[in-house]
């Protein structure tokens, strides 16, 4: 083996050693800088549709949580009786949109005075809810609720449910994107592509 091959098998050695220590610290630090938020309003369909178009958000996974049924189907949920909402579950970094701005954007996409129903969707599973995951996120939605309410965002008083995270058991895989998969389907096309081009979202 001569010289050159000698110093090039030393090189990668040793770039091999700086990566692997450097990859794991990498991908700690991303893991370490996401967040998650839990809300519902309503069908988790249009919930999702909203914010996959927020730039910070990375994934959005519709679920159900709030109730007493472990694992729960979608059909569970239909009866009314599970006790669980219709939620989603946001994926987000906090340096690119902040906890608050998730906030601002739940208030504006669906109608937080409307008890136990969205549109003609009625019944528990479509409360409107905030579910925090820690006393930080508590606080900041209770504050932003109040500030809703003040700022008289609506003319009725919010009856927003804000409540701890419990288990979230995610939804059947027929529900995940939703929009993104079926834009042509009827309820995509009257009653979440309105409300995207309401929020002024690009398609």
């Amino acid at each position: 083996m001569n010289n050159g091959c000698k110093r090039r098998i030393i090189l990668f050695y040793f770039i091999g050693i700086i990566f692997g220590f450097i990859l794991p610290e990498t991908e700690k630090n991303i893991k370490q800088n996401i967040e998650q938020a839990t809300f519902g309003a309503g069908c988790f369909w249009c919930v999702e549709a909203v914010f996959e178009q927020l730039n910070g958000v990375i994934d959005v996974r519709s679920g159900y949580t709030g109730g007493s049924t472990e694992n729960p189907t979608y059909e569970d949920i239909c009866t009314g009786k599970t006790g669980h909402a219709e939620v989603i579950q946001i994926d987000f970094d906090p340096s690119l949109i902040r906890y608050k701005k998730l906030l601002d954007i739940f208030w504006k996409s669906h109608d937080p005075t409307t008890l136990n129903r969205q549109g003609g969707d009625t019944g528990t599973q479509y409360r409107s809810v905030i579910y925090f995951h820690s006393e930080t996120q508590k606080e900041l939605a209770r504050k932003s609720k109040d500030a809703a309410d003040k700022m008289k965002l609506y003319s009725d008083p919010i009856v927003t449910e804000i409540s701890p995270l419990t288990k979230f058991y995610i939804a059947e895989n027929y529900h995940q994107d939703y929009y993104r998969i079926n834009q042509n389907a009827p309820y995509c096309q009257l009653v979440i592509r309105p409300k995207l081009e309401k929020l002024k979202f690009n398609e």
